[in-house]
């Protein structure tokens, strides 16, 4: 494990998993969404061997196994082992995939891939253009990359929207020795800074593409709330808050459930979100 990625995984594999698995039905099913516009978008062909990057629960990695078929072969890397668990436990039976426990900024192995794909699981690498390089050199000569990122805060009111309520009551709190994610999901949201990263990394033709889509965050108005309390953006300042966020709780609770009232619908609470669909080409 390189030091600089030490505190992201140990988060991951922490405070972050738990949180995540109580949530996985919210996040799954509204990433899903990007993630499944992009396979759409750029299939593996049948017979390809695939890697998917950062692949967590393993959902992706069974879709594209899937897509390749049983002349194919899937495999699901991720830095976070507890993850990987429960994905080896769900895709057990199916003989075209494995998962590797890999941090992929010191090393992909397993190639030549002819793809790979990642569903939100580059931008939270501390050195994005080794991770890059480290991807790009796992891939046949002609392989192509296809990952689906967030787009800027502005555009994904879904996390956004909640982030503004809870950082007007709390401030921006210190770090102090609590782990973080690494940069965080908008790291990779400008089109310029990763075109800069991916060609740094050896890859060429870097493309970008649009997905929209409304993202479901909670059955209710208080599932949502709950939510923004936990994950993402807004969840992440509570946690640094500690003990005045505890202290401010319902009052915090009060602001999300006025601001997040607006996207309340027949189908649960959705609000807009916006995510790149990134590919380039190994020449």
């Amino acid at each position: 494990m390189l030091e600089g990625n030490r505190e992201a995984i140990t988060a991951w594999n922490t405070v972050l998993f738990d949180k995540f698995t109580r949530f996985r039905s919210i996040i799954c099913g509204g990433l899903g969404v990007h993630g499944t516009y992009a396979m759409t978008r750029h299939p593996p062909r049948a017979g390809a061997r695939v890697v998917d990057v950062g692949c967590g629960y393993g959902d992706t990695t069974q879709d594209l196994a899937r897509l390749v078929g049983p002349a194919g072969f899937a495999v699901g890397i991720d830095a976070a082992e507890r993850f990987l668990e429960i994905a080896r436990h769900e895709a057990a039976g199916i003989e075209n995939l494995r998962f590797d426990v890999v941090d992929v900024e010191e090393a992909v192995p397993g190639g030549p891939y002819d793809h790979a794909f990642s569903r939100m699981g580059t931008m939270f690498f501390s050195s994005p253009v080794r991770a890059f390089s480290n991807i790009r050199k796992a891939l046949a000569s002609g392989g192509t990359l296809c990952a689906v990122t967030w787009r800027n805060r502005e555009a994904n009111e879904c996390l956004h929207a909640s982030e503004l309520v809870v950082r007007e009551l709390l401030g921006d709190p210190p770090k102090r020795d609590q782990v973080t994610c690494g940069p965080g999901p908008f790291s990779q949201s400008s089109p310029d800074v990763v075109s800069d990263q991916l060609l740094a990394a050896g890859f060429r033709e870097p493309t970008f593409e649009r997905s929209d889509a409304p993202m479901f965050i909670g059955a209710t108005v208080d599932e949502a709330v709950e939510f923004a309390l936990q994950l993402g953006p807004a969840g992440e300042i509570v946690r640094l808050a500690g003990p005045a966020a505890v202290e401010r709780k319902d009052e915090i609770a009060a602001a999300l459930r006025k601001g997040l009232a607006q996207y309340v619908t027949p189908d649960g609470v959705l609000a807009p979100s916006s995510c790149w669909v990134v590919t380039a080409i190994n020449p």
